[in-house]
C-alpha cells in the first residue's frame, strides 16, 4: 500500500508562483513513477506532469509545459510541483498519483493505482 498526502495548494493571483508537495509512505514509492493531476468543476481529472522514478525522466501536458516543473527527492519520498506563471485556467484540484504502470510515456489516469486526497489551488484574475 501507498499512502500520498499533498500540501502546499492556497489562493493566488495570475502571475504567481506556488509549490505543491506530495509526502508518500509505503516501500513501493522508489521503484515507481509520480504524477500530478487536476480537477475543475465539470471536467474530467486531467493529466498535469509525471516523473520517472530516477527523478531523470518528466513529461508535462502541453497546457502546464515550460511553466511547471516536477521533481522528486527519493530521500524524502516526496515528489514537488512547482508552478510558476499561474493563470486562472490552473484553477483546481491537484492530485499526486503513483502506480506500477504509470509512466512518463503511459500517464492516463485509468494506470494510477494510488491517489492523493487533493489540495485545492485557486487562482484569482
Amino acid at each position: 500500500q501507498v499512502q500520498l498526502v499533498e500540501s502546499g495548494g492556497g489562493l493566488v493571483q495570475a502571475g504567481d508562483s506556488l509549490r505543491l508537495s506530495c509526502t508518500a509512505s509505503g516501500r513501493t514509492f522508489y521503484g515507481y513513477a509520480m504524477g500530478w493531476f487536476r480537477q475543475s468543476p465539470g471536467k474530467e481529472r486531467e493529466f498535469v506532469a509525471a516523473i520517472d522514478r530516477s527523478g531523470v525522466g518528466t513529461r508535462y501536458s502541453d497546457s502546464v509545459k515550460d511553466r511547471f516543473t516536477i521533481s522528486r527527492d527519493n530521500a524524502k519520498t516526496t515528489v514537488f510541483l512547482q508552478m510558476n506563471s499561474l493563470k486562472s485556467a490552473d484553477t483546481a484540484v491537484y492530485y499526486c498519483a503513483t502506480g506500477r504502470r504509470l509512466t512518463i510515456v503511459e500517464h492516463t489516469s485509468a494506470v494510477v493505482d494510488y491517489w492523493g486526497q487533493g489540495t485545492q489551488v485557486t487562482v484569482s484574475s
